[in-house]
């Protein structure tokens, strides 16, 4: 094939609790991860230009090796020496530096997509492995679905769906560093673990409000300290009818689950009236897996 378009979807935490910190630096994590239906388009397209060109709608994106999607296809090219040119088209939709692995499920893209337009037989794991070189989440998002997620987040382990619920996604004007976040959270005294099981047993029993009522992200109290946008936009969730809402992954990005389509968006309007987001959708989990 000479041109591929997938659709490179993002994700939320509905539980992230940290273990503790390896002497490599990288966090020991217990997370469960959630796929939602918003995406980037992720465009590959065989070029008569050798090398990798890169394009994308947001002009303050890296375009070079800097993009994760770039180095993936770099990955690919140097492992199974693909002389061809290939242009990579990134249409982004995802909230970029927000807890959402936009990033990652770009790279997560490419290389599932190089793996069919070039017919080089990975399977999912292989992908999996490669795509941990590339960034933690990588191999989640090959993955997609509810998944609990260890180690440093590329031990990876299927989870009963996620019951029908709609999602209200609220990014406020600001954007997050992992590793400056994760720095701060080394530095608390003192830490309320989230309830990682009792997200797992209400998935177990078909329960969303168990669910929602466990969810918890031990990353909040380090943000929402640093940044008490994150804590208003929670509460305003929890006001306007959400069953549970929490900061996904290291933030700003705050999702809540409500039991209809309906609910989330009066609450959206109300919170966009409020001045609190730059960016809200409302859109639903994802709970289909990746075909091969």
């Amino acid at each position: 094939m000479d041109k591929l378009e997938l659709k490179a979807l993002g994700k939320v935490n509905l539980g992230l609790d940290i273990l503790g910190k390896k002497e490599n630096g990288y966090h020991e994590v217990r997370m469960v991860m959630q796929t939602v239906y918003l995406y980037d388009r992720v465009i590959l397209e065989r070029s008569h230009v050798p090398g990798i060109t890169l394009e994308t709608n947001l002009k303050f994106l890296p375009v070079n090796e800097n993009n994760i999607a770039y180095r993936a296809a770099a990955l690919l090219k140097k492992e199974f020496g693909i002389d061809e040119g290939i242009r990579i088209i990134l249409d982004k939709h995802i909230p970029v530096a927000a807890g959402m692995a936009g990033g990652s499920s770009n790279a997560a893209a490419v290389l599932f997509g190089m793996n069919r337009m070039y017919g080089l037989g990975l399977s999912e794991e292989e992908l999996k492995k490669r795509g941990v070189d590339l960034g933690a989440d990588v191999p989640y998002c090959i993955m997609r679905g509810t998944v609990l997620a260890e180690g440093i987040g590329e031990k990876l382990t299927p989870l009963p769906p996620v019951p029908k619920c709609y999602v209200l996604i609220a990014k406020p004007p600001l954007s997050a560093s992992t590793e400056i976040v994760y720095e701060k959270y080394d530095g608390l005294d003192q830490v309320e673990h989230p309830d990682i099981d009792g997200i797992i047993r209400g998935l177990a029993e078909s329960d969303i409000r168990q669910v929602a009522g466990h969810m918890g992200n031990v990353l909040e109290q380090v943000m929402i300290t640093e940044y008490p946008i994150i804590g208003k936009i929670k509460q305003a969730m929890l006001d306007f009818g959400a069953m549970g809402a929490l900061m996904s992954g290291s933030g700003p990005t705050v999702f809540g689950l409500f039991d209809s389509r309906s609910a989330a968006k009066a609450a959206a309007r109300k919170i966009r009236g409020k001045n609190l987001t730059r960016q809200t959708y409302v859109t639903n989990v994802h709970n289909v897996r990746r075909s091969s």
